[in-house]
């Protein structure tokens, strides 16, 4: 039912909306969009202050409008000028010559060591990947000399940030197994050695 209903209604709002539209866009004096209070309550503020502000507002400024005139823009942009120049020898020729040399470096760039190129100028309060591996680092290793402030007043951070760091990111220890050393496996037999061994010893 209420499908049906929405229908109708979409239907009777779209009926003959073209000529609606052109009846309303006809007429000389449409109504005004609804202002909220404050608004109204502004505009009275400001009518106070100069009564003559409408007035102001419906004339025109010719110091603005000199202003204006005064105004341009230029570009001397390298690139326009050189498709440009390409388009014109490009319509007298017919043949597009490149006259950019090639590059001497065919290489592909090496990969940078974090992701991203490290910024040469560090700003106070603010630290690289590299330099927030190495102090959480140092803390791991040596948490008594390598305290939060000490890390703060090194790297020029608040401490409440190093201590959020410290509490929340490690870095990652690797343990490397000795391959010389090599763990028995408990056999069945050996399994019941060592069950009947401490009563043996207690009797």
């Amino acid at each position: 039912m209420g499908k049906a209903m929405s229908m109708l209604s979409r239907k009777a709002n779209r009926f003959n909306a073209e000529n609606r539209a052109h009846r309303f866009l006809d007429r000389e004096k449409r109504a005004p969009a609804p202002k909220y209070e404050s608004n109204l309550r502004d505009m009275e503020r400001t009518l106070e202050l100069d009564p003559k502000f409408v007035d102001k507002l419906n004339l025109k400024d010719s110091s603005l409008d000199t202003r204006l005139k005064d105004v341009y823009v230029t570009s001397e942009d390298r690139f326009i000028k050189r498709v440009m120049e390409r388009q014109q020898q490009t319509a007298a020729t017919g043949v597009v010559e490149e006259q950019r040399p090639l590059p001497l470096q065919r290489k592909t760039p090496d990969d940078f060591e974090y992701g991203y190129m490290e910024p040469k100028r560090i700003s106070h309060g603010h630290c690289t990947l590299r330099q927030a591996l190495q102090f959480i680092n140092d803390h791991q290793l040596d948490p008594e000399t390598w305290t939060a402030k000490k890390i703060a007043d090194d790297f020029k951070l608040k401490q409440s940030h190093v201590d959020n760091i410290l509490h929340y990111f490690k870095t990652f220890s690797v343990h490397i197994p000795d391959q010389k050393h090599k763990d028995t496996l408990l056999t069945q037999a050996r399994q019941k050695f060592l069950k009947e061994k401490p009563s043996e010893a207690a009797e």
